[in-house]
């Protein structure tokens, strides 16, 4: 039961006819119960898991997901790369519902999340001045352009606690920080993935303008935008896993080699 990519799903992209030979199995790690149970399959010619980030209902509020669980576990499975997808609301007139970021900062507003694994005997002081793979991301956007899909290859993402969105203030004032999209889940699960070890890359689709548009955003749309751009999400993650060379080329995999003090 071994893995080489893992897939952290958004909201609609729980498809498992994306994956052949499937078998689902149920872990539990140190810090509790990840997600939902992780699907285990071939994608490209490889093992991927491919877990639901939210629950396979959606169940799971962004502030509850349990991502040191869910990172912890993939590890345990032998994953080494993480693609992400996951959905966001534009600060920027030229990030048009349906386009596709691949992010390359974030802004961290959480407030209740734990963001590492070394809570007791240890202080983990990780880097993530660049905080997604650059190999991962690379090949990201290289396959975006190659399958003519609306997309941009950097951007900074605000990471709210939610499930509550935005006030008009405060979007205006991501705006001012010169944010490009606002999310949900993007920090600890990126943190956490680089203390693991794990290259990681989040695939962020606009869904809406967010409200400093003066149109306030409404489950619905998100939804409709969502479902409408699913199937080039899906084709860029089966493209990706099939370029992403066996071996890593980047320094991921060293993340704690000066950690620690």
């Amino acid at each position: 039961m071994q893995a080489e990519i893992g897939i952290i799903g958004g909201t609609g992209l729980y498809d498992p006819k994306l994956l052949k030979n499937v078998e689902e199995i149920t872990l539990d790690t140190p810090y509790g119960a990840p997600s939902d149970a992780i699907t285990l399959g071939e994608l490209a010619g490889k093992r991927v898991a491919f877990l639901p980030r939210h629950g396979k209902k959606h169940s799971i509020r962004p502030t509850d997901v349990n991502s040191r669980a869910n990172i912890f576990a993939l590890k345990k499975l032998g994953v080494q790369r993480v693609l992400a997808p996951s959905t966001v609301g534009s600060l920027k007139e030229e990030y048009k519902p349906s386009d596709i970021v691949f992010v390359d900062q974030f802004i961290d507003r959480t407030t209740r999340r734990e963001q590492s694994f070394y809570t007791e005997k240890q202080v983990c002081h990780i880097s993530v001045a660049e905080p997604m793979c650059p190999e991962v991301r690379r090949t990201l956007i290289a396959v975006a352009k190659d399958l003519g899909v609306s997309a941009h290859s950097t951007g900074t993402y605000v990471c709210i606690e939610g499930p509550r969105f935005s006030t008009k203030a405060e979007s205006r004032m991501f705006r001012m920080w010169g944010a490009d999209v606002v999310g949900m889940t993007l920090v600890p699960e990126c943190v956490l993935a680089r203390e693991a070890e794990l290259c990681y890359a989040t695939i962020a689709t606009v869904t809406d303008y967010d409200v400093w548009k003066d149109h306030p955003v409404c489950v619905d749309d998100i939804v409709r935008t969502m479902r409408s751009n699913i199937e080039n999400v899906k084709r860029i993650i089966v493209e990706a896993i099939a370029r992403l060379p066996k071996e890593r080329g980047c320094e991921c995999g060293s993340a704690l080699k000066s950690a620690f003090v």
